[in-house]
């Protein structure tokens, strides 16, 4: 097989991309500290099992293996599995679009990929489901572009069909968005005349049963526990006091950001690609790679951008469909390349440029508080501490350290049994920060309050009836005198320890308060 010269310098800079960019986000990764979803994500690592109330298993082996590997617990540690699982993702959507179109247009794809900010960040930076969810969906469309889109003209289903089976599974249980992919290629089989012929292959009996097979963990732990992650995704996210209205306001707010978050130089013309391809399945002649795309990735798209009319959505809840909608960004982006080249790379590299110039200045004051007032660069800082959401990432090495340095906090730990946090979120960082001491990493961890998630499957209250308990909360919670009064009620006695001050920049940033509680009186049942 004769490889041609500029088949061979596209697949150099193709690993030219994948190495710079494992650098620049493993940079990143080191020094931005871990955001509130992370640190949780952090005690699904510490709590294995076969799935969990809010998310499938499998972030839970992607946060821990960085950790497992090196015995270290902070920012860093728990992004290796994000930081090799997305160098592997982009590659694959190379493959992918290399497979459904051509090298150039796989290239492309790649190149825009690695630049979207929301991608880098969401799916290459943090520990999230979506990490493994973008892994096994992109693998699961270079399998599928594989079996469909060969060189035989008349397609015949193949064993890869049972291999689809295995890989939806596992975006299943990688985020519940992997459902959608499933749906979205019955559809593409059922909406195409040449691929209708999987339904009578016995290869889609097969597929079917091993993709069943492969979500045991999740039908398991769903069994146990009456089915509750299910109900929480299906119902308890969108349940409201009122009656359900529409709110214009709220969708046009969603899908601006969604194109801020995507960048507006590739998400304005992202948009339009999409819409125009869509236009042209439906009044032309199909292109089956396209087709493919629109219909596992345009769904979620359009739905989600919808459902903001009627409730809050994250961001990152639609990416999936952008990222698949990449592949076909990249098809477009090689015509345009070959009419205009210069314009073409003067874009991408200006993109580049504001970018990653925005990542500079951003990451500067995360980790330094360059921004802030006072300032450690500038003579007049920019944003209070108090009014600067960059502070709600809590160094939880620090944190740890001084933890570990406070003789009151020691005093009070080395007397309780447990300790305890009133959010979710917090139990993570309290988690991480106490990893920083041999001696501390062991304690229990649970949470009193009216959001608890995983807490009551891993830590419930009737474990620590009767023990005495360790508070540490934010100054927000540990400041406010009628919740320290409910939780006081919930002990025999309540009586606050000591404060522990965070410091960036020269300034204090944020402060934890500890309280010690004799005798704990109540149960999850009571407090329901």
């Amino acid at each position: 097989m004769i490889i041609s010269k500029n088949t061979q310098t596209i697949q150099k800079k193709v690993y030219i991309i994948l190495i710079i960019g494992l650098i620049v986000r493993s940079i990143i990764a080191f020094f931005l500290n871990p955001g509130y979803d992370e640190v949780y994500y952090y005690l699904y690592a510490k709590n294995l099992d076969w799935s969990y109330f809010d998310h499938p298993p499998l972030v839970a082996l992607t946060t821990g293996i960085g950790v497992w590997i090196t015995g270290i617990v902070n920012q860093f540690t728990i992004r290796i599995g994000t930081l090799i699982l997305h160098t592997g993702s982009l590659y694959l959507l190379y493959l992918t679009g290399k497979k459904m179109y051509n090298q150039s247009a796989g290239f492309f794809a790649l190149v825009i990929a690695s630049l979207i900010p929301i991608f880098q960040i969401a799916f290459g930076i943090l520990t999230l489901p979506d990490v493994p969810l973008i892994f096994f969906w992109t693998l699961t469309l270079y399998v599928v572009s594989e079996e469909f889109f060969n060189s035989h003209w008349q397609y015949k289903p193949s064993y890869r069909i049972a291999i689809i089976g295995v890989l939806v599974g596992l975006t299943c249980l990688s985020k519940y968005h992997g459902f959608v992919l499933g749906l979205g290629l019955v559809g593409f089989c059922v909406s195409s005349k040449p691929y209708r012929r999987v339904f009578s292959s016995p290869w889609l009996w097969l597929s079917f049963g091993l993709f069943l097979l492969t979500l045991f963990p999740l039908w398991y732990w769903n069994w146990q526990h009456d089915w509750v992650s299910f109900g929480f995704q299906l119902s308890g996210r969108f349940e409201s006091s009122t009656d359900i209205q529409i709110n214009i306001l709220n969708l046009i707010l969603f899908f601006l950001a969604g194109i801020a978050y995507l960048f507006p130089s590739f998400s304005i013309p992202l948009w339009w690609i999409t819409i125009r391809s869509f236009l042209i399945e439906i009044f032309s002649r199909p292109h089956y790679p396209s087709r493919l795309i629109l219909w596992v990735s345009f769904p979620m798209v359009i739905g989600f951008t919808l459902l903001g009319a009627f409730t809050q959505i994250l961001p990152t809840w639609a990416m999936p469909g952008f990222w698949g909608l990449t592949i076909m960004f990249g098809h477009y982006v090689c015509a345009w390349h070959r009419e205009f080249p210069r314009r073409i790379k003067n874009w991408l590299v200006f993109s580049a440029i504001f970018i990653y110039t925005l990542f500079s200045i951003g990451l500067l004051h995360f980790t330094t508080g360059a921004l802030q007032k006072p300032s450690p660069f500038l003579s007049m800082g920019i944003l209070a501490p108090e009014n600067d959401p960059s502070t709600e990432l809590v160094d939880v090495v620090q944190l740890g350290e001084r933890l570990n340095s406070s003789s009151e906090f020691r005093e009070a730990f080395s007397n309780s049994d447990f300790v305890f946090t009133n959010a979710y979120y917090l139990g993570g960082y309290v988690a991480m920060a106490l990893a920083q001491n041999e001696d501390m990493i062991d304690m229990p961890i649970t949470c009193i309050g009216d959001d608890v998630r995983g807490f009551e499957f891993w830590q419930p209250l009737e474990d620590f009836k009767g023990d005495d308990g360790l508070f540490i909360t934010l100054k927000v919670f540990g400041q406010d005198d009628v919740l320290i009064n409910e939780w006081g009620e919930y002990f025999d006695s309540f009586d606050f320890v000591t404060e522990i001050p965070l410091l960036r920049g020269g300034g204090v940033v944020e402060t934890f308060y500890v309280y010690e509680g004799q005798n704990l009186l109540v149960t999850d049942d009571d407090l329901k």
